[in-house]
């Protein structure tokens, strides 16, 4: 790729064609991940290698457990002193059933303007995106400022285990010199009222607990009384946690997309008042209040309970699965608590356990991603804001990359992009993939 200086406002028309038909296509690549460890990405990731080949690009891809493929390539940027950007997407996706769809979940249909099937938002939208543009570089003969290492990722809807976790823990070289990345669920258009399109980019993510409780106790007939029954230990464990409250804890992330959100609303709180009420403030920032609720508080959701054979044996342990966050700051806090919820008679351990992030929102970085989306959209309000769940962006930070979320799309209004992750009739329009890709080119050029 020859070097230019020349920053068009958009790319050509070849390369919005084709992220339309690059999304499809990967939709039409059943690559559903259901936990279970039988997934096979690596019809995608040939598919990626072999567009990104096409760009003149050298991609790897590597795998921990076969059919389960990543796919990593760099490409040089013109500043060599600079540090690298990591960009990132992941190539499976969660289950759909077709019988609930309008259209079935994997044809990759292109109706009326739209997009449809499963991945259209999480997130082949994405990664279909960023391959169009560095063809339209190759093309055109661009090249970066710093260099832009590539990676779609297997296993992000499940551990990771076999996609970004296995990528920094064995392959970490791939990633020399990325200091910050930038991936899935942010810069979307949120219509928080009339007049009011805002764009939530994430700097932070609340850290995965999900937790097994189990509760050892006597069998017996189940028509006899028994004091160390472990359904009913278990039940009363479960009980608690459902119905705990847990306490404000306001992170530098959420204190800045309180403010920025309410400034919009003509509000200016002062959120280290004696008594502050965010419940409150939150009740006064109408449908915007949807992108913060989640995150002021640890969280903790019983989502599966196992116990006992037949009806009348009282079993000798059950078993509990707890979907639980943890806030940046408030891990110890969410340790104890669930020592004290949990009880004498209950263990718990962490089924499954990542890391919260947080990235600054004060840096060079996130006002180069807001001036990319104003460049496109000047009528678009750009706000921080935390995820309430995560990404593949926690495994990388083990290696020292920041992450943002940060995969550009505008949505018209009554599109309620944050209903279609993991949800039925997923869909994308196409002129929010060409958004994206003009605002990707632009912001990844000037990086």
């Amino acid at each position: 790729m020859a070097e230019t200086t020349a920053f068009p406002d958009s790319v050509d028309q070849r390369a919005l064609d084709e992220s339309v038909t690059f999304t499809s296509e990967l939709i039409r690549i059943d690559t559903t991940n259901r936990g279970d460890g039988e997934c096979r990405e690596r019809p995608a990731a040939e598919y990626v290698a072999e567009r990104l080949a096409d760009a003149g690009l050298e991609p790897a891809l590597l795998e921990r457990t076969p059919g389960r493929t990543n796919v990593v390539a760099r490409i040089p940027g013109t500043d060599p002193s600079a540090d690298a950007l990591l960009v990132h997407g992941h190539l499976d996706v969660v289950p759909a059933e077709a019988a609930d769809w309008t259209v079935h979940p994997f044809s990759g249909e292109v109706r009326d303007g739209v997009v449809w099937g499963r991945g259209a938002i999480d997130m082949k939208n994405m990664d279909a995106m960023v391959l169009a543009v560095v063809r339209a570089w190759a093309r055109t003969g661009v090249r970066p400022r710093r260099d832009i290492v590539i990676a779609y990722t297997a296993d992000e809807e499940a551990s990771a285990d076999d996609g970004s976790g296995f990528l920094a823990d064995r392959h970490a070289a791939l990633f020399e010199g990325c200091t910050e990345g930038i991936s899935e669920s942010g810069a979307f258009t949120f219509h928080a009222g009339p007049d009011m399109p805002l764009y939530p980019i994430a700097a932070g993510e609340r850290g995965t607990a999900w937790l097994k409780l189990t509760a050892h106790g006597k069998a017996g007939h189940g028509s006899k009384v028994n004091r160390n029954n472990a359904v009913s230990a278990l039940a009363a464990a479960v009980a608690r946690i459902g119905e705990h409250t847990w306490p404000v804890r306001l992170t530098p992330t959420v204190r800045a997309a309180l403010t920025e959100i309410a400034a919009l609303h003509g509000i200016s709180p002062d959120l280290d008042a004696p008594g502050f009420d965010v419940d409150g403030l939150l009740d006064k920032l109408g449908p915007a209040a949807d992108l913060v609720r989640p995150t002021v508080r640890n969280s903790s959701n019983p989502t599966m309970l196992e116990a006992g054979y037949k009806v009348n044996v009282i079993p000798g342990h059950a078993t509990a699965f707890i979907d639980g966050r943890m806030l940046p700051g408030a891990e110890d806090e969410f340790h104890t608590t669930l020592d004290r919820l949990t009880g004498p008679h209950v263990d718990w351990e962490f089924h499954h356990r990542e890391v919260p992030l947080q990235a600054p929102v004060d840096s060079p970085t996130f006002a180069k991603l807001r001036a990319a989306i104003e460049r496109f959209d000047p009528d678009g309000h750009v706000v921080p804001y935390c995820m309430s769940g995560g990404t593949d962006a926690k495994q990388f930070s083990r290696l020292g990359i920041t992450g943002y979320g940060f995969s550009p799309l505008k949505l018209p209004v009554g599109f309620d992009y944050q209903a279609l992750f993991h949800g039925v009739d997923e869909r994308v329009p196409v002129e929010a993939l060409h958004f994206g890709v003009r605002v990707l080119d632009h912001y990844l050029r000037t990086a």
